[in-house]
């Protein structure tokens, strides 16, 4: 899962009310993909140019595209995203029809209740999307601050020891079209217990990564 959570708090006031707004990608105005592509530069920037890199051109998404968005605004303008995409992965010899949760996006000002803010919002829409379950994968640095945020408030459980195979979102000459990470597994139970997600030490995606 794309997820950059900042430390900076540099230049910040008071915090503005958020509006919460969910929107379907073919709801999309071109003014809307400008508005975040900027977004996601300034954010993941920071992190590293490489990071930025891929929503340069205007382009609001870094590797499979989102079907479903939670975007807040505030005053100055996007102030948090999520966004999600239903497919199937494999986990172990399982095919599970999941929602991907990724391009995770919050301004510093919000460090603390952005990301349960925009997954209360999303969570509803999430359950009417027919899927047993939500999926993501964050890196090991982020376990505690998304235990504190998510796990302990019951919104999703965190299982480690897994590794993710995904596909690059484009073609190198000099690179495996594919990838294996170790990284951090994020579920939340929709329509299934948790207790039903299946074992597996290595999940498909069977694509790139949201």
């Amino acid at each position: 899962m794309n997820i950059v959570v900042s430390s900076s708090t540099a230049g910040i006031s008071m915090r503005s009310p958020v509006r919460w707004k969910v929107v379907w990608e073919n709801e999309l105005r071109l003014a809307d993909h400008i508005e975040l592509s900027d977004f996601f530069r300034k954010t993941y920037g920071p992190t590293g140019a490489f990071n930025a890199k891929p929503f340069e051109g205007h382009r609001s998404w870094a590797g499979a595209r989102p079907e479903l968005r939670v975007i807040g605004y505030d005053a100055r303008g996007v102030a948090a995203h999520f966004g999600a995409l239903r497919r199937f992965i494999k986990v172990g010899d399982v095919d599970l029809l999941v929602a991907e949760l990724g391009l995770y996006g919050v301004r510093p000002d919000l460090e603390g209740r952005g990301i349960t803010h925009s997954m209360r919002v999303m969570y509803p829409v999430l359950q009417k999307l027919g899927v047993p379950f939500a999926f993501g994968t964050v890196r090991h640095a982020l376990k505690e601050h998304l235990t504190r945020l998510l796990a302990r408030r019951g919104l999703a459980t965190i299982i480690s020891g897994v590794s993710v195979r995904s596909t690059l979102p484009d073609v190198y000459l000099k690179l495996s079209p594919t990838r294996v990470e170790d990284v951090l597994v994020l579920v939340l139970p929709l329509g299934r217990p948790i207790s039903e997600w299946p074992t597996g030490t290595v999940i498909d995606r069977n694509g790139p990564e949201l």
